[in-house]
């Protein structure tokens, strides 16, 4: 559909980056090698949205849908990644959870466009405000950080409605289904139980609260003498609170991101390779690995067997697949960052930043991440390390455990156990 010569406004899109914009619209990246208001024409820009409500969604979500509204039945494997993606137990109303989980993304993505469309009334005609607020609402809850401005937000850094509301967008869509599906139940399905919530939505809430004030204040630390030096009295707190927000998994920003200073990169790139929540619209390792991480290290630390959380103790098998996901995902962005370093290493392209290995790093954080953040060097990259990058927001989206059961298959654990003996460490 990228590649008509409906989708563009003048030139014709090559077969490289239509498929690197295709890709990253359905991982809800946001990498984008062309502008995206001002290369694509309607049909086109019309088309990246589709994509990223698609991926917004799962495409599992969707295909579930598909087939019980085409009338057929849905497997039993379909139906356990369903349960693995959005519930943390089985549960037997899978297509009460789907209702919920499209009425809530209409709910907050009408509620968005409204008060964006409010903010932009003023300075646009209606049909344009409106089209404005309904792309960038669906992009921010999404957390795809597409953006029909070359600069992204960065001429809205004053704009406290339109920080606010793409910043609510992008929490909720962030925190994962599971989490709003909960706290909706316990409100209005079970009064009588009392409001008590569980581990997963204490830890998910708790732990992205504890990113976005940590990461604004630090960010706030960092940069009040650089970069934030620039902006208005007022402003400083706004841009702080929108970074913290935006780099954990969205895309958008409302400051240049290669005037940063190093210690506020390498913040960035902390937060990108957390991510969002389980069963949320973000990639990143998710708030709930770090958490369960964290605990593990402490209870080491104070010399406790299991792994306590809010009187609660942690299964086992939850502690060793915390360990592996964070493993794997350290694994493939330094290969895809090893081999990203070779591609260019060529001489086929030459970029203008002074520090490539940061901007390279930054990068691929980013698209493992489905970030969508970059330091300016995503359109100098060459075809090979555009296909590297894909197939990083390809691994990132869809999860590095979901991907290795892919390549190596998820069959049961087999093996011979022989007698233990010990090994030094450390």
């Amino acid at each position: 559909m990228l590649l008509t010569p409906y989708a563009t406004v003048e030139e014709d899109i090559s077969i490289i980056e239509a498929m690197y914009t295709a890709t990253s619209a359905v991982c809800v990246t946001g990498l984008t090698v062309v502008d995206t208001g001002t290369y694509f024409s309607l049909f086109g820009q019309l088309t990246i949205l589709l994509l990223i409500q698609l991926g917004g969604l799962g495409i599992m979500t969707v295909s579930v849908t598909i087939f019980h509204l085409v009338g057929r039945k849905v497997s039993f494997h379909q139906r356990m990644a369903m349960q693995q993606t959005f519930a943390k137990t089985p549960r037997g109303d899978l297509y009460n959870l789907l209702k919920s989980i499209f009425l809530f993304t209409g709910i907050a993505e009408l509620s968005g466009a409204i008060l964006l469309f409010i903010h932009w009334s003023r300075e646009y005609a209606f049909g344009e405000a409106l089209y404005l607020a309904a792309f960038h609402s669906v992009s921010a809850f999404c957390n795809a950080g597409f953006s029909l401005f070359s600069n992204s937000f960065m001429d809205y850094r004053g704009a406290l409605l339109l920080n606010l509301t793409i910043c609510g967008l992008i929490v909720f869509g962030g925190i994962g289904f599971p989490v709003v599906y909960e706290i909706y139940g316990r409100i209005f399905r079970e009064k009588r139980r009392g409001f008590k919530l569980s581990v997963q939505t204490k830890t998910v809430l708790i732990t992205t609260a504890v990113l976005i004030v940590s990461g604004m204040f630090l960010f706030l630390f960092l940069e009040s003498h650089k970069t934030l030096k620039e902006c208005l009295p007022g402003d400083s707190w706004r841009v702080a609170l929108f970074q913290s927000i935006t780099c954990r998994t969205a895309g958008f920003n409302t400051i240049e991101i290669a005037d940063l200073g190093n210690a506020t990169v390498a913040l960035m790139i902390f937060l990108m390779f957390i991510g969002a929540s389980p069963g949320s619209c973000g990639g990143g390792i998710k708030t709930t690995t770090i958490a369960v991480l964290g605990m593990f290290i402490l209870s080491r630390l104070r010399s406790k067997i299991r792994v306590n959380m809010f009187k609660k103790s942690i299964p086992k098998e939850t502690i060793s697949k915390s360990l592996s996901i964070v493993v794997l995902a350290v694994g493939v962005i330094s290969m895809m960052f090893f081999l990203l370093l070779i591609s260019q290493q060529s001489g086929l392209i030459n970029t203008a930043t002074n520090n490539e290995f940061q901007s390279y790093l930054f990068e691929v954080v980013s698209a493992f991440s489905t970030v969508g953040l970059s330091m300016g060097v995503t359109a100098d990259i060459d075809k090979w390390g555009k296909l590297l990058i894909m197939m990083t927001m390809l691994i990132g989206r869809v999860g590095v455990l979901t991907f290795s059961y892919v390549i190596a298959g998820a069959a049961p654990l087999k093996g011979i156990e022989y007698a233990e003996e010990n090994i030094m460490l450390g």
